[in-house]
């Protein structure tokens, strides 16, 4: 059975996504440095450069595309935008590409993408500015197809997790395709992380209010293929629409605490919830 997404977007206002500056990017080595944790710690990222090689980067489009032709055993992670539900059936294999959102929970079927997930690289960075040992959680592929990949609003990814709060948690977002400003590249609120959870609402997502962003500049992360970004689990973040001619694929891995256990959804709402605690949006 196909999925689909459950929030189907929108659109929104100027100024929403209006970056000051892009990020800079630094190598693996200085990535493992303590003056690169003291910028992850001060500013809630780090941007670095050359996370896989040309190869990796082909292998990894590969594989994307295996995942979605229906080429890997047992996986069935595809989940298509929402819009398309009722022409699914009559979309080409092109369009159905193009009307995919997310795969995920691949790490089990896909071998290639498996190895970027679980390697010793980006595993590296992560023990180095968590200060601990990590694991893996969740696994995704992000798509926006050219001319209408729609927006992610901003968000915290805290807020969608059931692990409570002071749980170290890092993102890892890594190019596959060239990422710009122009087709919907990370964008984050720098320092962010230091304003704890902020209220979410489901409004085009399951979101921060606009209101709370609207007019604030961000640092953009335009990024090369192969080139990544960790970031903070309460960093406020978000990708505007794809409005380019260009694709924009991105792998996705968050890591925690090894050490972490669960809690459940009340405790995260009554963090999180916006509606439940009575504010407005």
């Amino acid at each position: 059975m196909l999925q689909f997404d459950q929030e189907q977007g929108g659109t929104y206002q100027d100024g929403l996504y209006d970056p000051e500056s892009s990020a800079p990017r630094v190598d693996i080595a200085t990535a493992l440095t303590a003056a690169s944790r003291q910028h992850y710690r001060e500013h809630g990222w780090l941007s670095v450069e050359g996370l896989l090689d040309a190869a990796e980067v082909a292998s990894a489009k590969a594989a994307i595309d295996d995942l979605i032709d229906g080429r890997v055993p047992l996986f069935s992670g595809v989940s298509y935008e929402k819009g398309y539900k009722e022409l699914i059936d009559t979309m080409s294999a092109a369009e159905r590409y193009d009307a995919v959102r997310k795969l995920y929970d691949f790490v089990p079927h896909e071998e290639r993408l498996a190895g970027i997930a679980l390697g010793e690289r980006i595993g590296a960075i992560c023990r180095h500015l968590l200060e601990r040992d990590v694991r893996l959680f969740q696994d995704m592929a992000l798509l926006k197809p050219p001319r209408g990949g729609r927006e992610k609003p901003w968000h915290q990814d805290h807020a969608f997790f059931d692990y409570p709060l002071g749980t170290r948690i890092v993102g890892v977002w890594i190019a596959v395709d060239e990422a710009t400003i122009a087709n919907g590249c990370m964008q984050v609120l720098d320092g962010g992380h230091k304003l704890g959870p902020i209220h979410h609402f489901r409004r085009r997502d399951w979101q921060i209010c606009d209101t709370d962003i609207v007019g604030r500049k961000s640092v953009a992360f335009p990024l090369r293929p192969g080139d990544g970004m960790f970031f903070d689990g309460l960093l406020p973040h978000g990708t505007p629409s794809n409005n380019s001619a260009q694709r924009r694929r991105a792998l996705q891995f968050h890591y925690m605490d090894q050490k972490a256990q669960p809690t459940d959804q009340t405790e995260r709402l009554a963090i999180f919830g916006g509606e439940g605690a009575g504010a407005t949006c």
